[in-house]
């Protein structure tokens, strides 16, 4: 009976594993799954019935309780009613003296099963291998006290008979179904929420606007997911399968197989950035990998891309922005509570404001009203969360007029993360609005630099011809060729020469001002367009120069094109115009002749179209190097202008420089001055005249005619702000021999405020010497009782500007009235420079001032004339 029992429990147990079958075809219709389930466990107990232990006739014993019970506690209701119907069904029509008793078997079975899900579902019970196993024994215990109650069978009979055999064996098959039933419910289980987990991973997938891919350790794609397959390098049909080598060009395959490897060497989360030519232009690409924990082979990879394009320009952007805050776009700084700090000249420009009327004040001095709170939230919610915010908005100038800006800002965090500024960037876009659609259907921009093209350049070139006609203006257009160019696409490819073009077009728009056009003519050729240049025409030309010199200067510097650093130079050709002298065809021809010129004489250089302007600006380089050798070869004299009072008695005398030059003679400081300041010169040219200056001075001391003169010498700004200025003159006065207290250094007002703090300190230092300050020019810069008080001064000379129209002018009359009674009130001493007659004396008298300097009194002189004249006047005493 043990074996039958045993053969029988196998038997049930090997058929309700149908259950399995039922959950896994089923699993997506879960109430039918639950009614097949039903069927099964049913079909089950009757087969366990076809094959049962008779106790006596109608009277049997077989597993039918361990299918029902399971039926109940897996299955649920629905399926422990069916099963329940199918068993009893099939028990009725057995009959016998049992028919009754073993239907309430049934019922029974199913309502303990039922009980048993419920108390497990209340976590009073588990489904451990003990607690199945006791359960099985209560349950078939329970069938054992039904079969006794049947006449002819005794409870106890039956325990001694059947007994423990009987619950041991079916108290395990109940705990083996039971674990068995339960180790499918968990991986039907299990393999939901797989479903589930790759079905939101999709979806989350199909959200991100990022592109996903899964690549193996070697660089073959295995998956891709993007919603949009134009961010592709190349269609996803034709990626799967494909190896990364033979896709992406190079150095982005390089740099992404060795992301891979690092990743799976880690196991930490990697990240490289790389650009594409893509059809809509040159990208960058940042993608974050993750190696996929996993024991197959080949490792695979998650590789997360993002287009980062938009952000690396607005952070290039940014950068340029913070190293040139005095560009052509509008610029302001503020504290972190948006207290404007710092305004430059494009923002008064654009917007109406001096830097005096917002600086201080909240930046909402700017707003037009036009924009809600939502705006500004979100807005300041972009800020707070990426340091950036960019976009267009709606601002009001200074007279009211509200137009639109392309705005940008950007957060300056400290060491410790805390915002301490602002640095907002603007343009004014009133006008690219107006012609935004007309500009966008004429396509008039290069596509790979972004410059306007061949067709934008001739309107504005038609343009400004006709303004220059309108006004006489003068303006110039430069072409600009890339030298072996060639050279650089046959070496390095297509690719690397699209790049360099990029690059050179960037740095080209950077050197020019916003109201100058940068075009892409084409292949490696640029034009500049220069507008409202000055009207004299030498001006003109220097300053189509000194950008073409820059020009040349900048697209010289080395280039990193990829791992390459290349050296490409330009050759310029510059064409002047003026009042529509030439046709815009014809301007153009003369611009590119003068290029292929400059090429034709040796490359990265600049030729002028014209002629004469040619030979006058050669010239002035010309002289630039002359004054170069004039230095070196003391070609520099001091001639000497006596200073007076009315009667001619000389009481001082200022140094002027002279160039007397081998082949042109004496030169006009007029000329070589601006020249040496252009050139980077003045700051040895201006040692030279002090140290000629102080000799003269150590001669004189010991000369009893002479000792008592001051002499002045003027000193250039680059001479007064250099660190070592205060030590140079110290130790050419011991060198020299000269007295401090004779030597009188002379100022202008304007260098005096580039920098006040250091103008003082050093002024102090050299008078602790002795040495006297005078300023040049009073009255024609920025006169302040301010920086006068500070200053350690000694005199003031009243610029020639207003002597000339004295008496006759009132308002030179007021002036000199004022300066002479402003330097009594300090205790200076005044000078009149440019006096020429003697009206002019008479005047300067009348209103205090009793010194003088001009050729009224005498001329600049060299000094064997100077020297002699005193000794004619006054051979006996000093003056």
């Amino acid at each position: 009976m043990t074996l039958e029992l045993i053969q029988t429990s196998a038997l049930l147990l090997a058929l309700s594993l149908l259950q399995g079958l039922c959950l896994r075809f089923l699993s997506h219709r879960p109430r039918l799954a639950e009614i097949a389930s039903g069927l099964v466990f049913g079909g089950v107990c009757v087969i366990g019935m076809m094959i049962p232990i008779t106790l006596a006739p109608g009277v049997i014993i077989d597993g039918r309780s361990m299918v029902l019970s399971m039926a109940g506690l897996f299955g649920g209701p629905l399926a422990g009613v069916i099963t329940g119907a199918i068993a009893g069904i099939y028990r009725v029509t057995l009959g016998g003296d049992g028919m009754i008793i073993g239907t309430i078997s049934i019922a029974l079975g199913v309502a303990f099963g039922l009980l048993y899900r419920a108390a497990w579902r209340g976590r009073r019970l588990s489904r451990r291998p003990l607690c199945l196993f006791a359960f099985g024994v209560a349950v078939h215990g329970v069938s054992i006290v039904l079969v006794g109650l049947v006449p002819g069978q005794s409870i106890g009979g039956l325990f001694e008979r059947l007994g423990l055999p009987y619950l041991l064996i079916m108290g395990t098959a109940t705990a083996l179904l039971g674990l068995l039933l339960r180790d499918l419910e968990v991986r039907r289980r299990n393999e939901n929420a797989l479903k589930e987990r790759e079905a939101r991973l999709r979806a989350i997938a199909g959200a991100v606007p990022d592109i996903l891919f899964v690549l193996d350790e070697n660089g073959r794609y295995v998956e891709v997911m993007t919603r949009d397959e134009r961010q592709l390098y190349r269609d996803a049909k034709d990626v799967v399968g494909q190896n990364i080598r033979t896709l992406l060009p190079e150095p982005a395959a390089s740099k992404i197989m060795a992301a891979i490897r690092e990743t799976i060497d880690s196991g930490a989360p990697v990240s490289t950035t790389y650009s594409l030519d893509m059809p809509r232009g040159r990208c960058v690409f940042e993608g974050r990998l993750q190696a996929i924990e996993s024991e197959a082979r080949p490792r695979m990879v998650v590789l997360i891309v993002q287009d980062v394009t938009h952000r690396t320009q607005l952070e290039e952007e940014r950068r340029i922005a913070a190293i040139a805050f005095e560009s052509q776009q509008g610029m302001l700084v503020t504290d972190a509570g948006t207290r404007i700090l710092r305004v430059n000249k494009a923002f008064t420009e654009v917007t109406g404001y001096a830097a005096d009327e917002v600086i201080g004040k909240s930046s909402r001095i700017l707003a037009s009203g036009r924009h809600g709170p939502s705006f500004y939230r979100e807005m300041w919610q972009q800020l707070k969360a990426h340091d950036l915010w960019e976009g267009e908005v709606w601002n009001r100038r200074r007279n009211g007029d509200v137009y639109p800006q392309r705005l940008s800002i950007s957060a300056v965090r400290d060491e410790s993360g805390t915002v301490t500024h602002y640095v907002g960037s603007f343009t004014d876009i009133s006008l690219s609005k107006a012609n935004e659609e007309e500009i966008h259907a004429l396509a008039f921009y290069d596509q790979l630099t972004g410059l306007p093209n061949r067709r934008l350049l001739t309107d504005r070139l038609r343009h400004a011809l006709a303004q220059s006609n309108r006004d006489g203006s003068r303006g110039a257009l430069m072409f600009i060729d890339l030298d072996d160019f060639k050279d650089t696409n046959d070496l390095l490819g297509h690719q690397a020469g699209d790049a360099l073009l990029a690059r050179a077009a960037g740095r080209l728009r950077a050197s020019v001002r916003e109201t100058d056009t940068v075009a892409r003519f084409g292949g490696d050729e640029f034009v500049v367009l220069l507008e409202q240049l000055p009207k004299d025409a030498l001006a003109a030309a220097a300053a189509a120069e000194r950008l073409g010199e820059a020009l040349l200067s900048t697209l010289g510097a080395p280039y990193l094109i990829g791992d390459q650093r290349m050296v490409c130079t330009a050759s310029i050709g510059i064409a002047m115009f003026c009042d529509h002298e030439q046709t815009v065809d014809e301007l153009m021809q003369s611009a590119d002749l003068s290029m292929y010129e400059s090429k034709r004489l040796g490359k990265n250089r600049i030729r002028f179209f014209d002629p004469i302007m040619h030979r006058t600006v050669s010239e002035r380089l010309l002289l630039e190097n002359d004054l170069r050798d004039a230095l070196s070869q003391g070609q520099f004299e001091l001639h000497y202008q006596a200073q007076c009072d009315a009667d001619g008695r000389i009481n001082g005398v200022e140094a002027l420089a002279r160039w007397r030059h081998p082949v042109r003679g004496m030169v006009s400081p007029g000329l070589f001055i601006p020249i040496a300041e252009r050139s980077g010169l003045m700051p040895a040219l201006g040692r030279e005249l002090i140290a000629m200056a102080c000799a003269q001075l150590g001669r004189w001391a010991g000369d009893a005619r002479f000792s008592s003169l001051r002499l002045s010498v003027n000193v250039s700004a680059s001479q007064l702000y250099s660190p070592d200025f205060v030590t140079e003159t110290r130790e050419l006065l011991a060198r020299t021999g000269c007295p401090p207290d004779r030597l009188v250094l002379e100022l202008t007002e304007s260098m005096l405020v580039d920098d006040m703090e250091t103008a003082v300190r050093t002024m102090t230092a050299l008078r602790e010497m002795g040495i006297r300050f005078s300023i040049d020019d009073f009255g024609t810069g920025y006169s302040s009782l301010a920086y006068l008080q500070r200053l350690p001064l000694d005199e003031l000379k009243i610029d020639r500007s207003f002597v000339q129209n004295l008496p006759d002018n009132a308002s030179s009359l007021a002036i000199v009235r004022t300066i002479v009674g402003l330097a009594r009130s300090l205790g200076l001493r005044v000078i009149a420079e440019g006096v020429e007659e003697q009206h002019q004396v008479q005047a300067l008298l009348d209103e205090g001032c009793s010194n003088f300097q001009g050729f009224r009194f005498h001329r600049p002189e060299a000094i064997g004339d100077f020297e002699g004249r005193i000794w004619q006047r006054q051979p006996q005493t000093a003056a």
